[in-house]
């Protein structure tokens, strides 16, 4: 074939207690990216749908360009090709927007020509989209939306990756207030050391969340969303943060914390009408100091990536 579409999913990224090493992937929104053959060397970005014309559209700059670069050079192919992006989701949400670029486009071509990789050995030219967008080479976004379902970065340095089964009846609420945060601006503002008290109680919910969802045990998981290290420091960029989260906890959500890097909120609950509730809540929450925001209410995705045609 000359051509293909791909979908790639949104993600919720830390997933609280969990910075840089737990994400999982949700239905929508997602990112689409249409990649075609060219007789003409490298890669072109022909158009990008949906950025309001923020996006560059020099493949070396662009997350999806930059992911299908690196790729091409390390199966060491000099096939033309042209993009077309289409943004499916808002930028600066805190859900992924540039890791979802970067898996379409990598697992678009990889699909184009044939499968020459395994879909997991896809995952570190992903990161390079990452390393572009935000200065770190992180994969708790494009890990769960490359691989679908709730992900763990073991480790970094050799990259370890475990996908974690969750119940059926999980649901994820997303909220995503009318607001920016820029990635970049949101961990500069992390502090470099954390104190061995709140090591020691974000290891005992990491453990927490990782069992609570393995049995599946709801009460625990809700528990374990508890976030002393991040959380605290992130919610300020965030407005009426304290109110939405009470908001969505009283609506009977397990837990509730900061998506990503924000200003996206997500919340977890143990079935759809639940889920449902908890966002309709979390908005009128926003809407009571004048922020209005878009609701996205899914289980976990655990399929990733999907060839559209």
């Amino acid at each position: 074939m000359d051509s293909i579409k791909v979908f790639a999913p949104a993600t919720v990224a830390n997933v609280a207690c969990g910075f840089d090493i737990f994400g999982f992937a949700v239905d929508s929104p997602g990112d689409e990216i249409i990649v075609r053959k060219s007789d003409l060397p490298g890669v072109r970005i022909k158009a990008i749908v949906g950025d309001e014309g923020r996006l560059p559209k020099q493949a070396e700059r662009n997350t999806a360009g930059i992911a299908i670069q690196t790729y091409l050079k390390h199966i060491e192919s000099d096939q033309g090709l042209e993009l077309i992006l289409h943004k499916k989701m808002p930028l600066g949400s805190g859900l992924g927007s540039s890791a979802a670029s970067a898996v379409a486009g990598v697992f678009a071509i990889n699909e184009l020509l044939g499968r020459p990789l395994k879909q997991i050995d896809l995952l570190p030219f992903a990161m390079e989209g990452e390393r572009l967008a935000c200065g770190s080479a992180h994969a708790d976004n494009v890990a769960p939306s490359l691989m679908g379902g709730f992900v763990v970065i073991r480790s970094y340095n050799p990259l370890d990756i475990i996908t974690i089964s969750t119940p059926a009846q999980l649901f994820a609420t997303i909220v995503h207030p009318e607001i920016e945060v820029n990635t970049k601006d949101a961990r500069h503002i992390l502090k470099n050391e954390v104190s061995m008290k709140n090591t020691i109680i974000q290891m005992g919910n990491v453990a927490g969340l990782i069992a609570g969802l393995m049995k599946p045990d709801y009460d625990l998981i809700g528990r374990s969303m508890v976030d002393v290290i991040i959380e605290p420091i992130r919610a300020i960029l965030i407005p009426e943060f304290s109110e939405v989260k009470q908001a969505a906890l009283e609506a009977g959500a397990l837990g509730c914390s900061i998506s990503g890097s924000g200003p996206s909120m997500f919340a977890l609950s143990r079935d759809q009408p639940t889920a449902l509730r908890v966002g309709n809540s979390m908005q009128a929450a926003f809407q009571a100091v004048g922020i209005g925001s878009e609701l996205y209410v899914s289980g976990i995705n655990q399929e990733g990536p999907r060839v559209l045609g």
